[in-house]
């Protein structure tokens, strides 16, 4: 989208029509300039009402991200990072890849309303609306190397958890290994990562988190899995920069501790909440073989244990992915 439309959108309200004419003059544009941004900004998701001599109105609140409310809300945590919230940005994992390369401090942090080319796991794509999720990349530089780095993303997944339980949002809340964070057996949340450094020094990690929100229903019907939003199990609307902030927070403890302790200190927590602990799956290995076994736990550096003819074997992430026996979809990471 243009930026005129992120301000008109920023002036419009749900309850009242505002007038073209009094847009433009407020903005110092023409009324054709506001009708076309607005044009965008429906393209983009955004239901926007539209009548004559009366002007628009958003068909449901908006609320964006407000870089001050973050900060307030962040508490004591905002001394930890560098936060800036984007408009509109390919990828937040992208861009702040190539912060990390210029040199970019530890904790610098990107959270963008829309991503125009979202990036998931294995090279899918994250499939979001403008304002509908969270979207955001955290930088953060570990003394070690990636070899000492296992289990991260079960790690990530979980400060989300955490998060959604400090918020009052626990109904069905569940992880799935590696990367995904469920609700009902329906993606709710995806973790990528991506690092820079060698397997014995510092490493230089960027965490990409996405989060469904409240997606509109076209949306949700064009994700090729099951998918559920905040709104839906939540039962009522969760302040976006309300929920951005916790998960933050949960997430700089979560890094401070796996810092210092790996994944060893998160383990017992985490298959408590694995939707597929005990659970016969479908393993899907990248040559294209299927092997159906049973998952039996997380090993101590993040890699999934499967009971395989009577023995237990360590499955690493990267080289497979899950769905329970009987399901129909492929589930994708972020």
């Amino acid at each position: 989208m243009r930026p005129l439309a992120f301000q008109l959108l920023r002036e419009l309200s749900h309850q009242r029509f505002t007038s073209g004419v009094v847009l433009a003059q407020k903005f110092g544009v023409s009324r054709a300039a506001v009708s076309e941004a607005l044009h965008d900004a429906g393209e983009s998701g955004v239901e926007i009402f539209s009548l004559t001599r009366r002007g628009y109105r958003l068909a449901a609140p908006i609320e964006l991200l407000d870089i001050d409310v973050l900060r307030d809300a962040l508490g004591v945590t905002a001394k930890r990072l560098n936060l800036e919230v984007v408009e509109t940005i390919a990828s937040t994992n992208t861009e702040l890849m190539s912060r990390a390369a210029d040199g970019a401090p530890s904790g610098t942090c990107i959270a963008a309303e829309m991503q125009t080319a979202g990036r998931g796991r294995r090279g899918r794509v994250w499939q979001s609306a403008f304002a509908s999720s969270l979207t955001f990349s955290l930088l953060w530089r570990f003394d070690r190397g990636a070899a000492h780095l296992g289990g991260l993303s079960l790690v990530v997944g979980l400060a989300v958890v955490r998060a959604l339980h400090e918020l009052g949002v626990s109904r069905e809340v569940a992880l799935k290994w590696p990367n995904d964070v469920l609700a009902g057996h329906r993606k709710l949340a995806g973790v990528l990562i991506e690092s820079q450094g060698d397997m014995l020094g510092p490493t230089a990690v960027v965490i990409g988190v996405g989060i469904n929100v409240r997606l509109p229903t076209a949306l949700k019907e064009s994700i090729d899995q099951p998918a559920t939003d905040i709104d839906t199990i939540a039962g009522a609307e969760i302040s976006r920069n309300t929920l951005l902030a916790a998960v933050l927070r949960q997430l700089v403890t979560a890094l401070d501790e796996f810092q210092r302790d790996g994944f060893a200190r998160f383990k017992a927590e985490w298959i408590r909440l694995h939707a597929l602990h005990d659970k016969p799956v479908r393993v899907l290995h990248a040559d294209g073989s299927v092997v159906e076994t049973t998952v039996c736990g997380v090993a101590d550096d993040g890699a999934l244990l499967v009971r395989q003819h009577g023995r237990e074997l360590a499955l690493a992430s990267g080289e497979i992915s899950l769905r329970a026996v009987g399901s129909e979809k492929r589930t994708n990471a972020k």
